[in-house]
């Protein structure tokens, strides 16, 4: 077998490889169990209770508000995930019964009783992304007096618009920022929307982030910049001397419609990024995961004619229709692999039109290296990818999701925060490094309730690398109970790539992962030597 084979996660039949092998062990879970527990922090809200307005009910006589001994109403609120929302309320008021109702401002409402002081919490999932004012109203009716406070809630979920690609920010040329590397350890802002778009519902932007004329190792970070946000201890792509590297990246954007990219290394370097879509609470599209599926193989002949994409060239395939990607998706998910490229170039993948000078994915000749995409879908149902190289490559392209408008599933921006690293005992993983042929379960379901979510966004990082190999990523067919037990069944292996790597390399990609049944992902190390992995977590698609 060759290394392009492997590396490009062909050649291997999963049943075959765990006969040969013997079975596939997990490592043993450690702090992947625990992150369980940890859930996302969502976004609070709050409505003191000197904001009560207290009035005489009809008939009560004008004097009944003035004269009643006084009932407060004090709301908090919280939203856990895309839709929802659970708020508190501390009712304060003499020995009488209360009835209190609670209208979440979309038509529906709840009913309960209370006799004097006290507390009462309720949850509600809205049918539709937006803005809601939220009211509560406690009555006396003994005694002729109701009092009402509210407080504006906002879904935290966004949908997604996607955009044909387009560069934002080039400091080579000064395109959204003044010309001139980004030095060591500093940072650049690039404006990536307007205010009043962010004020409107935009809450994150996707963005293939590229790092080159690299003089040394380091890494770049990409969040929204806002003051008092502090910059995350994650990052998004890891680059080395004299190399191109890009990574999807999918950032909340500041209240004033920039984000920031800090160079993690000690030298400087230029920075690129192109957006390709836009999350909001109106008007876009729900993401929809899927079993990874291969649409395009030049190798094979696989949805293009069989050779290498020729320099300068163009291929046109047909996505939607196919292979469980239905008609009428508005974008789609990509896993897209370079293979035995003759030249250093770059790939573009564009819904087809005249060819856009944002890149999709860059490599130097003969390097095997794999980037997360997600572009839109042309009204044909086609997607284009040309090869800006002047000589040939193999190009493979895999469907992971797509976007359309008939899908629920919103996307919560959350974190980040480093759920796993395989380096670092000291915080809590002690299951060793990611072992050959083997798998680490990481347990991603926010709540109780795995089946409200649809896909989490990760960001995954593999280090420390001995040979060469590939990452697959995989929801896991068991729940957790059985998942760690001695002697648990073996799940099967992915036949499909999210991530390439040589000797010696430090290779970062976003990954869409699927939740499955349970919530549970399988991260597979599909080399044959071990190797250390970082997870990421930026945020979760959800339908509730």
């Amino acid at each position: 077998m060759t290394a392009a084979l492997v590396a490009a996660g062909l050649g291997l039949s999963p049943s075959m490889a765990s006969a040969a092998e013997g079975p596939a062990k997990p490592v043993t879970p450690g702090q992947a169990k625990a992150e369980k527990d940890r859930k996302p922090a969502g976004k609070k809200f709050h409505s003191p209770a000197d904001r009560t307005v207290r009035t005489a009910l009809a008939g009560a006589g004008t004097r009944a508000a003035a004269d009643h001994p006084g009932i407060e109403v004090e709301i908090d609120g919280r939203s856990d995930s895309a839709y929802g929302l659970v708020i508190d309320t501390k009712i304060t008021a003499p020995d009488s019964s209360l009835d209190v109702v609670i209208d979440w401002g979309d038509g529906r409402t709840e009913k309960a009783s209370i006799k004097g002081s006290g507390a009462l919490s309720h949850g509600h999932s809205y049918a539709e992304l937006g803005t809601y004012t939220v009211k509560v109203t406690a009555t006396d009716a003994a005694k002729g007096v109701q009092a009402v406070n509210q407080v504006a809630f906002v879904t935290p979920g966004a949908k997604f618009v996607p955009l044909d690609p387009t560069r934002m920010l080039d400091t080579r040329n000064g395109t959204g920022t003044s010309a001139g590397k980004v030095p060591g350890r500093g940072s650049t802002r690039v404006k990536v929307a307007s205010g009043s778009d962010v004020q409107d519902g935009l809450t994150a932007v996707a963005l293939n982030v590229t790092a080159t004329n690299t003089t040394d190792s380091g890494h770049v970070t990409v969040w929204s910049g806002d003051k008092g946000a502090g910059r995350p201890d994650t990052s998004n792509l890891n680059y080395t001397a004299g190399g191109s590297v890009p990574n999807m990246v999918i950032v909340p954007v500041g209240a004033d419609g920039y984000v920031e990219l800090f160079n993690g290394g000690w030298s400087s370097v230029d920075l690129i990024a192109d957006i390709t879509g836009r999350f909001v609470r109106t008007g876009g599209s729900g993401y929809t995961s899927m079993t990874p599926a291969r649409f395009v193989d030049t190798r094979e002949g696989l949805g293009t004619t069989k050779g290498q994409l020729a320099g300068r060239g163009t291929f046109t395939t047909q996505i939607s229709g196919l292979k469980g990607v239905p008609q009428g998706v508005t974008a789609v998910a990509l896993n897209v692999t370079v293979t035995d490229p003759k030249q250093a170039g770059h790939l573009s993948v564009f819904p087809g039109g005249p060819t856009p000078t944002a890149s999709s994915l860059n490599f130097t000749a003969g390097q095997t290296v794999a980037n997360s995409v997600i572009v839109p879908v042309g009204a044909d149902g086609t997607i284009s990818v040309f090869n800006g190289a002047w000589a040939g490559t193999d190009v493979i392209v895999d469907v992971v999701g797509h976007y359309n408008k008939d899908s629920r599933a919103a996307f919560r921006p959350s974190g980040p925060w480093r759920t796993l690293d395989t380096r670092d005992p000291e915080n809590g993983w002690w299951g060793g490094r990611l072992p050959a042929r083997g798998y680490v379960p990481q347990w991603y379901a926010p709540d109780d309730d795995p089946a409200a979510d649809e896909a989490f966004v990760l960001n995954t990082t593999v280090t420390n690398t001995v040979d060469s190999g590939f990452l697959s990523v995989a929801p896991s067919p068991f729940p957790w109970l059985i998942n760690d037990q001695p002697g648990a069944p073996v799940p099967p292996r992915p036949g499909s790539s999210n991530l390439n790597w040589t000797k010696g390399a430090t290779v970062a990609n976003l990954v869409q992962a699927g939740s499955g049944e349970h919530g549970i992902v399988h991260f597979w190390n599909q080399g044959w030597k071990d190797a250390d992995l970082i997870v990421d977590y930026y945020g979760i698609y959800e339908t509730d």
